[in-house]
């Protein structure tokens, strides 16, 4: 499969809108990216603008008037040159853990895209250089807590530090101070023009990376939580009357439709797809509605990308440069509601998803249920086989269930009243992300009770999907014998399985 890590010229940035599949692999498998033409034309064009709104004095936000509750405060002429560096400065308050390096590159690259859609004003060169930080692999370090949904200044802020030489960075593998990486690296820090330092910190880049890079897992995660149900339908012996097309076409309920057919083709060549294959002639919800549910997630996912697409490509700057008109407005671009509502509901729909998944396990468990010896194990009390797995799984259902409460509500207000509402966007893409990583460890579950209910029911033919997931789980974890420690088990599949992109490529070409 060509990539564009295997491409032979530089990814040209502000060419063509950005993607999250394009996000993701410049984030993790260090594509190198260059300023496109078209954009640096853009970008001069609109910088041209800039500079005549300052040689006239012209009344700009962030430019010749101060921010925030300074807004109305006149910026001295010889204060314009230092006043971009005293933005960056003065934001960097972030604090917490650090943005992963995939999370600070995709960070770098939104950054200098948005920039390239020409709305910062900012010279190309200041674009092109985040774009050689990650060329470079000079990677700022971004603390995570410090921005309340309304522009991530003091995130990026953290960033800008590095762009004029101060700030932390991690270069070869170890953190140094920024002047030091810039030096290893070649690079000479940027000397900020009037407005570069505000654009460095005024747009919501820093939540956008986290966005696509938590939705692009998301996706994967859908597939595979498809695929480990399947697994468990073989196990069950599930009756798949649900998943009928004509079903779903009695009440095509958004998403419903397209989970069902996925699923179908999951299970294509499977024994249970014969006459009277079922076992039961109605099974329990959590095998009968999980094309409604699964189908509602991806719908959720669906109403994500949509909001997260335009903070990937869009001028979200305040104030905002209009080439066209020589204008420069002040704005609320950089507001993002609906990337918080998006996410909220992306969480919302992995914890009903995640709730499915929970109950399948513990059915799973019961001989009256499954025709299956109790608790997975043929071995006689005091064995307990799987049982206790189900503890784990409610109290990673637990965390997903916590991580879905909705942040998008609880807006706050700062800046001395002028900034009188936040969005959390920020916290809802956080909670989403850990909401993922559980629901990555309860597929590895449900991965390893379907293989081994597939090997104590035997069926005659498993499906596409499940064969492959039955023979990648006893890849890494044989048969339950005897009681054992599951946890690293768990743990291995789930790093194996869950995070690699490869994987979840292979079950995605087995079903067309």
């Amino acid at each position: 499969m060509k990539t564009l890590s295997s491409a032979s010229s530089p990814l040209p940035i502000g060419d063509a809108p950005l993607d999250i599949a394009t996000v993701r692999e410049v984030a993790l498998h260090d594509v190198r990216v260059g300023l496109a033409p078209a954009a640096e034309r853009r970008m001069a064009i609109s910088r041209a603008v800039v500079d005549r709104h300052l040689t006239e004095g012209r009344p700009v936000y962030g430019l010749t008037r101060g921010l925030g509750p300074q807004a109305t405060k006149t910026v001295p002429a010889e204060a314009l040159a230092e006043f971009s560096r005293l933005t960056v400065l003065g934001r960097a308050q972030s604090v917490g853990p650090r943005f992963s390096r995939a999370a600070t590159r995709a960070t770098l690259l939104i950054r200098a895209t948005s920039m390239a859609a020409g709305g910062a004003g900012v010279r190309p060169d200041l674009a092109g250089f985040l774009l050689e930080l990650l060329n470079r692999k000079v990677h700022p370090v971004i603390p995570s807590i410090g921005s309340i949904g309304a522009s991530d200044l003091c995130q990026l802020a953290h960033m800008g530090l590095v762009v004029i030489g101060e700030g932390e960075a991690e270069f070869e593998g170890k953190v140094m101070p920024g002047a030091e990486a810039l030096k290893r690296a070649g690079l000479t820090p940027v000397s900020l023009a009037p407005k570069e330092g505000l654009a460095l910190c005024s747009a919501n880049s820093a939540t956008a990376a986290r966005g696509a890079l938590a939705l692009a897992w998301a996706r994967d995660l859908a597939l595979l939580g498809d695929l480990a149900a399947a697994l468990t339908m073989e196990g069950f012996r599930a009756n798949l009357s649900p998943l009928d097309p004509r079903v779903s076409a009695a009440r095509p309920q958004p998403g419903q439709p397209e989970s069902a057919a996925r699923f179908l083709r999951l299970l294509a060549g499977s024994a249970l797809l014969q006459p009277g294959a079922a076992r039961r002639i109605q099974d329990p919800l959590s095998f009968r509605c999980v094309s409604q549910v699964h189908g509602s997630f991806a719908i959720a996912l669906d109403h994500a990308e949509q909001a997260l697409l335009p903070e990937l490509n869009g001028a979200g700057d305040n104030p905002l440069v209009l080439p066209d008109s020589d204008t420069i407005l002040s704005n609320g671009n950089f507001h993002t509601p609906a990337l918080a509502l998006a996410f909220d509901s992306a969480a919302i729909g992995l914890a009903q998803t995640a709730n499915l998944a929970v109950n399948r396990i513990g059915r799973m468990m019961s001989k009256r249920l499954t025709d299956l010896p109790d608790v997975l194990t043929r071995e006689p009390p005091p064995s307990v086989g799987l049982g206790p797995l189900t503890k784990t799984t409610e109290a990673l259902a637990a965390e997903i269930r916590f991580a879905a409460n909705p942040v998008a509500a609880d807006q706050r207000q700062s800046a001395e009243g002028i900034e009188d509402d936040t969005t959390n966007a920020p916290l809802a893409v956080a909670k989403f992300e850990t909401a993922l990583e559980r629901y990555a460890l309860l597929i590895a579950c449900e991965l390893i009770v379907g293989a081994q209910a597939v090997d104590l029911a035997q069926p005659p033919a498993l499906g596409a999907g499940p064969r492959i997931a039955y023979e990648a789980v006893r890849a890494l974890v044989s048969p339950l014998a005897q009681d054992r420690p599951y946890g690293a088990a768990i743990e291995s599949l789930c790093d194996r399985l869950l995070h690699s992109e490869e994987f979840a490529r292979k079950v995605t070409a087995s079903i067309g």
